[in-house]
C-alpha cells in the first residue's frame, strides 16, 4: 500500500480513536502520528519521537490494534517508527497535498509556507479556508466574525475568541483567518497553547526570554489554539498576559480558541479572562441535519467519490455529536469500499459502520424512559428532574439525564432543555460538557452512568 493510502487508512483509524480516548491522551500521543506503510499484514505508524512510540506500544497498543482490525477488516500487526518532522508534516510525494475536510478540526497540519519575504512562523493547513467551511445555523455567527477579522485585523473584534466542543470547526476557522491574513502580507504566528507553553519554559531555562518576547510581540497577528491548556500553568499565564497586553496596546490582532466558554475557564487568572471577554466571544454549536448533510456531500466530493443521497442521509441522521466523527465515519466507508473493491451501497455502509452505529434493529430509548431510569437510580422524583428548579441533590441527576438524553436518545440541546424544566440550550451544553469531563476522572460517576445505561438496555426491546 502506498504512503498516501496508508495515511488515509490511519486518518480513518484516528477518527475512531478520537472518540475512544480522552482529549488530552489524543492530543499528547496520537495527534501528530502518520500512517507510513501497510504491506504484508504490517502497518507502520510514524511518530515524532521515541517516547511517543514507546507509550503507544506499551499503553495503547491493544486499543489501536483492535481499531485497525476494524478499519482494515482483518488482522494487522501495528508497528511504531520514529520519523523526521518533515515526513510527519509534509504531504506524501508524489501525491499533491490532500484537501482538508470540509469542516472540523485537523488531526495534523502540513508544514508552514514561505514566501514574499514575510515571516511564516506557523503551520497552517492549506485546505482550511473559508471556501471549504460549510456554514449553517450552528456556526454562522462565528463564521461572520472570522471573516470580519480577516478583512480588518486589529480593527474589529480584538480579541476574537471562538469556543466549541471538540471537532466542530473552531480550528478550521482559525486557519482560514490565518490564510486570509497571510495573503495580505502581514506577519503572523499560529501556535497551540502547548507549543506556546513549551517555548516560554524553554526561553526561561535557556535565558532567552528577550528573544521570546521579541518573537511573539512583534508579529501582526497571533493565533493561539486551545487556551484552556493554560489552566494550571501559572508561570506561562504570566507570560501570556504580558504578551497579550503588548499586542493589544499596539492594535495587533489576537485570535483565541477554547473548548469551553471563557466564563467556564475559572482556573485561569481573572485578569486573563477579563481581557479575553473584552473583544468578541462566539461559539459553534453541533450542526443540524441540513448542515451535516452538506458537510458529507462536500467531503465526498473532496474524496472523489460519487456517494448516493441515500447513503449521505443515512450517515447524517445517525452521526451527530461532532464533525470529526462524521468525517471519520465517511472515511471509513470509503476505505472499506476501496479495500473490498465493491461499490458504496447501503448494504456496504451498514456493514462498514455496524460497530459504530450498533445494530440497525436497535431502538433508541425514549426520553421518558431515560428520565425515569435516572430518577430511580438517583432516588429523586421525575417531577424534580423536569421541574424548573431543584435542590442540590437533584442537580447531578439532572445533569446525567441531560447527558444521556443527548448520548442515548440523540436529542438536541434545545429539546432537552425544554423537557427538563425549560432550561436554555446553552445550559444543557454546559452541563453535558461537565459530565463528559468528569467521566474521565471520576470513577464513581462513570459507574453511575454505566449502571443507568445497563438499566436502559435491559428494558429496551428491538423495534
Amino acid at each position: 500500500m502506498t504512503t498516501h493510502k496508508a495515511r488515509q487508512v490511519w486518518e480513518t483509524a484516528l477518527g475512531q480513536l478520537q472518540v475512544q480516548v480522552t482529549r488530552p491522551s489524543y492530543e499528547t500521543w496520537l495527534k501528530d502520528t502518520v500512517g507510513i506503510d501497510h504491506s504484508d499484514g504490517q502497518f507502520v505508524v510514524g511518530t515524532p519521537n521515541a517516547f511517543v512510540a514507546e507509550m503507544l506500544e506499551r499503553r495503547m497498543y491493544s486499543l489501536i490494534s483492535h481499531t485497525m482490525e476494524r478499519v482494515t477488516s482483518g488482522p494487522v500487526d501495528v508497528r511504531f517508527q520514529v520519523m523526521p518532522a518533515e515526513v510527519l508534516t509534509a504531504p506524501p510525494a508524489p501525491q499533491p497535498p490532500e484537501p482538508a475536510p470540509a469542516h472540523g478540526q485537523p488531526s495534523g497540519m502540513p508544514a508552514g509556507v514561505q514566501g514574499n519575504g514575510v515571516r511564516r512562523d506557523l503551520s497552517l493547513s492549506p485546505g482550511y479556508t473559508f471556501d471549504t467551511f460549510i456554514v449553517g445555523e450552528s456556526n454562522e455567527l462565528a463564521h461572520a466574525a472570522a471573516v470580519a477579522v480577516a478583512a480588518n485585523p486589529g480593527v474589529v473584534y480584538n480579541p476574537l475568541v471562538i469556543h466549541s466542543d471538540v471537532g466542530l470547526g473552531k480550528t478550521h476557522l482559525l486557519h482560514a483567518i490565518g490564510q486570509r491574513i497571510r495573503d495580505k502580507g502581514l506577519s503572523l504566528i499560529y501556535s497551540t497553547t502547548e507549543e506556546f507553553t513549551n517555548a516560554y519554559i524553554r526561553a526561561i531555562r535557556e535565558g532567552k526570554t528577550e528573544e521570546f518576547r521579541t518573537r511573539y510581540r512583534s508579529t501582526d497577528v497571533l493565533l493561539l489554539d486551545d487556551i484552556q491548556f493554560l489552566i494550571g500553568k501559572e508561570q506561562t499565564q504570566e507570560g501570556f498576559f504580558h504578551t497579550f497586553n503588548a499586542l493589544h496596546m499596539t492594535n495587533r490582532q489576537i485570535l483565541i480558541t477554547s473548548d469551553r466558554p471563557v466564563t467556564d475557564l475559572t482556573l485561569l487568572e481573572p485578569r486573563i479572562r477579563s481581557r479575553l471577554t473584552g473583544g468578541l466571544v462566539v461559539d459553534i454549536q453541533p450542526p443540524d441535519l441540513e448542515t451535516r448533510l452538506a458537510i458529507l456531500r462536500a467531503k465526498a466530493d473532496l474524496l472523489g467519490h460519487d456517494i448516493t443521497p441515500e447513503v449521505i442521509q443515512f450517515l447524517g441522521e445517525r452521526i451527530h455529536r461532532n464533525i470529526r466523527e462524521l468525517e471519520g465515519t465517511l472515511n471509513r466507508v470509503v476505505a472499506y469500499a476501496q479495500m473490498t473493491r465493491t461499490p458504496i451501497t447501503m448494504e456496504l455502509v451498514k456493514r462498514a459502520v455496524a460497530d459504530i452505529l450498533g445494530s440497525s434493529s436497535r431502538r433508541h430509548p425514549q426520553p421518558d424512559a431515560i428520565i425515569e431510569a435516572v430518577a430511580q437510580y438517583f432516588n429523586v422524583g421525575t417531577d424534580a428532574l423536569k421541574g424548573p428548579r431543584g435542590k442540590k441533590d437533584v442537580a447531578l441527576a439532572r445533569q446525567v439525564a441531560m447527558y444521556l438524553l443527548r448520548e442515548e436518545a440523540g436529542l438536541g440541546p434545545t429539546y432537552i432543555g425544554r423537557i427538563l424544566g425549560g432550561k436554555d440550550h446553552s445550559t444543557v451544553i454546559k452541563n453535558c460538557s461537565k459530565i463528559e469531563q468528569r467521566l474521565n476522572v471520576d470513577p464513581r460517576l462513570r459507574r453511575d452512568v454505566i449502571n443507568v445505561r445497563q438499566s436502559l438496555a435491559t428494558t429496551s426491546t428491538p423495534a
